[in-house]
């Protein structure tokens, strides 16, 4: 597969990682959002090229951590001779040193254009008077953290030579391919380290590795050899506590990719989420499958801490939003998360039970919510109430709104109790899954390339679960359109869209 180059020109490319099953919704949101080009995803991950600033990629709502991409490389194929594996590892850094310096000029440049929580840094006077003291401070403390570095850049080479060692005993035939190696490429490893600039820097190296690769090195292991090869080849330091830059690298049997963060902070971290709730990427992900429209009443009839209301909210502001729950506790989190977010003037709380909404019927646009069906999401009892819960959803929504629910695995293995086929008419989904090859295509719902023709993604691994209900399966006058399966971390879920049908278009 063919990588635009991260170098060239004022468009960069990046990769998000992204919770398992919000793929689509990352890679249609950094199309809409930042105008991204080819785009592309294989599961947990999107990358993407844009010229976008900081301030729009730190608005990005479904990915997890964005990072500036190094290297995306074919991966990594394990092998009796580890001495063969470890050149493998180390061409990711020797076979184009220039792209990493030019990728680390890029990083500086955005440093330097840092957006932080969504603000840009500014001065004020007052800290301007103490530049000049600051910059004394800086200077020592910088000159105290080299010495530091020296000693650990020593360490390093000790464990070099201590690693070399224990390779000679069981396997002599490596020694020698690894200094052929480092010889051949020793002029280009002088010519490329002259940048004094990047002498200077000091990194860490985080490695997760799977598959096949994780049976032969640990991660520690890959790590270890990344950072021994960027010492010697570009002049780097290592420093585990207080790097100027981390490096991120991910091994597995699809690729072996090596990114720079370019925000401290993970993109899932919201600043105005006081105390979290649902993960705020599936909330957002539900919302933005909501169809939520300017002047419209959203419900969420059990909002628990309110962060559905609150990823909403922030996104499409002018509309009314009104959340209901039976619990104390939790009105009294959501209503503590609302203030902090600003937000009391967009969004009512009320007590109530989601089975008896003292709501006029058809007054609702959208109703959005997380069923939370006992400890941890697991069946119990209340299993019962469901169809109540459906028939009054469908009471007080009116004719064309939608219903986007979050359910568990567990209760999404009930939900044929509640539902069942009934229309054969629905167009609405652009997600469809190749069940040869485990494959998904993915089509935005307004897909069109500079040429006019139709763009699609194309992930060549499992992991995207969705469904198209081409025999549409309903409750009363909900008919479901679509759903996508997600990782809520320790348990996984299912995203339900419902739309309500006119009663005389029903059998």
């Amino acid at each position: 597969m063919a990588e635009a180059s991260g170098c060239a020109g004022p468009f960069i490319r990046y990769f998000c990682t992204a919770g398992r099953g919000l793929e689509p919704f990352l890679l249609r949101e950094v199309r809409a959002r930042l105008g991204a080009t080819q785009v592309e995803y294989v599961s947990g991950k999107v990358f993407f090229t844009t010229n976008s600033e900081l301030s729009k990629l730190k608005k990005l709502k479904s990915g997890e951590r964005l990072f500036l991409l190094l290297k995306k490389h074919a991966p990594i194929s394990p092998s009796r001779n580890k001495g063969k594996v470890f050149n493998e590892i180390q061409k990711l850094v020797i076979e184009d040193p220039r792209c990493w310096l030019d990728i680390i000029s890029i990083w500086k440049r955005l440093r330097g254009n840092k957006v932080e929580q969504g603000n840009l840094s500014k001065e004020n006077p007052e800290s301007l008077k103490r530049k000049s003291e600051e910059e004394i401070s800086i200077i020592r403390k910088k000159q105290k953290r080299e010495q530091i570095l020296e000693r650990v850049s020593d360490e390093c080479h000790v464990e070099e030579q201590k690693k070399s060692v224990i390779l000679e005993t069981n396997n002599m035939d490596f020694l020698t391919e690894r200094k052929t190696f480092l010889e051949e490429t020793s002029e280009s490893r002088i010519e490329k380290s002259v940048d004094s600039n990047n002498h200077s820097f000091s990194f860490r190296v985080s490695c997760r590795c799977s598959g096949a690769i994780a049976k032969v090195f640990t991660s520690q292991e890959v790590g270890r050899v990344l950072g021994i090869t960027l010492i010697k080849q570009l002049g780097w330091k290592a420093d585990l506590r207080n790097p100027d830059l981390e490096l991120f690298v991910h091994l597995n049997d699809i690729y072996s990719v090596v990114g720079i963060p370019v925000f401290r902070l993970p993109l899932a971290n919201r600043e105005y989420i006081q105390t979290a709730g649902l993960r705020s990427t599936v909330a957002w992900a539900m919302a933005s499958l909501a169809e939520i429209s300017t002047g419209a009443f959203v419900l969420d009839p059990m909002c628990g801490l309110g962060t559905i209301l609150l990823e909403a909210a922030k996104e499409w502001p002018n509309v009314h939003y009104l959340g209901a729950d039976i619990n104390d506790s939790q009105l009294q989190g959501a209503h503590e998360n609302i203030k902090a977010a600003g937000l009391m003037d967009k969004i009512e709380l009320l007590k109530a039970s989601v089975i008896a909404l003292p709501l006029p019927s058809e007054s609702v646009d959208v109703v959005i919510s997380d069923i939370p069906f006992g400890k941890k999401f697991k069946i119990t009892k209340d299993i019962k109430l469901l169809p109540n819960i459906l028939r009054e959803m469908e009471r007080v929504l009116h004719v064309g709104g939608t219903v986007v629910l979050l359910v568990s695995q567990d209760l999404h293995k009930h939900m044929g109790g509640c539902i069942s086929n009934c229309v054969e008419n629905d167009t609405s989904l652009n997600a469809t899954s190749d069940n040869k090859n485990g494959a998904a295509v993915v089509k935005d719902l307004n897909p069109k390339e500079e040429n006019g023709s139709p763009r699609s993604i194309s992930s060549s691994i499992k992991g995207v679960e969705t469904e198209h209900f081409n025999n549409v399966t309903c409750f009363g006058s909900l008919a479901a359109v679509e759903s996508y399966g997600v990782s809520l971390g320790k348990t996984d879920a299912f995203i339900y869209k419902y739309r309500k049908m006119p009663a005389a278009g029903m059998q």
